[in-house]
């Protein structure tokens, strides 16, 4: 088998500027298509990854219960932890799950007021109306890349290109402390379009964990796919 190998790792293409695509493979692929095939095979049941019955909800009453040993990405000790806490019954639900026990919203502050709010013991809090946009289906705590984003343009009115630096900056994880540049441009922007600075500064403080690995939305929603898919799988046909 031919391949091409260059001397570089990772890190040194980065800072040549080249372009880097991180290309993995998911285990959990394979053992989702051998399982269907089984299921073709011996019990006359035809299912894609698309066609698998969404919402099932016995396969989100195991999910709660943190009976997920050996489905994707939701049996890790701190995953199992978190379901019976955060309870997921849709889809959604799970890709907040995907993204929640991560290195950036816990050091960002943000996984136990997103749990109080979620169990109604803290109100949710939006200044203005465009901020309720961005955040409302987080209950208010910016858990996303997107979402950081969004808040430092309409909130510290951040240009995209400029957001986009910030996004460069929270994905780099490994060298954490990298948001702290955009500190007083974020702090400065938010009080100039009328935010208090107590609040400025807490939204600083959570957007400042991304830099310890924040999640993409679209990133959370591909794991989450497959999250209940493997559930769905060992919910229905724990045999396959």
């Amino acid at each position: 088998e031919q391949r091409q190998i260059i001397e570089w790792d990772k890190d040194d293409i980065d800072v040549l500027k080249f372009m880097k695509v991180d290309i993995l493979a998911l285990g959990m692929l394979t053992c989702m298509k051998k399982g269907l095939d089984l299921l073709a095979e011996h019990k006359d049941q035809h299912f894609t990854l698309q066609s698998i019955p969404a919402e099932d909800p016995r396969t989100y009453a195991m999910i709660r219960k943190a009976d997920t040993i050996g489905v994707f990405q939701i049996e890790s000790r701190a995953q199992m932890s978190m379901l019976p806490r955060l309870k997921p019954r849709v889809f959604y639900d799970l890709v907040i799950e995907v993204a929640i026990v991560r290195p950036g919203p816990i050091q960002g502050d943000m996984v136990h007021p997103y749990l109080r709010r979620r169990e109604g013991l803290e109100a949710e809090d939006y200044p203005t109306p465009e901020l309720e946009a961005v955040l409302s289906k987080t209950l208010g705590i910016p858990l996303f890349q997107e979402q950081a984003m969004q808040v430092a343009m309409i909130c510290a009115g951040f240009t995209a290109a400029e957001a986009d630096q910030l996004r460069r900056a929270m994905a780099t994880f490994k060298n954490t402390g990298t948001v702290s540049q955009f500190q007083r441009r974020l702090i400065e922007g938010m009080r100039a379009n009328g935010y208090d600075e107590d609040f400025a500064e807490r939204i600083y403080q959570q957007l400042e964990g991304f830099g310890s690995y924040g999640f993409p939305e679209s990133h959370a929603a591909s794991f989450a796919i497959l999250a209940y898919s493997s559930s769905w799988m060992k919910c229905t046909h724990p045999d396959v």
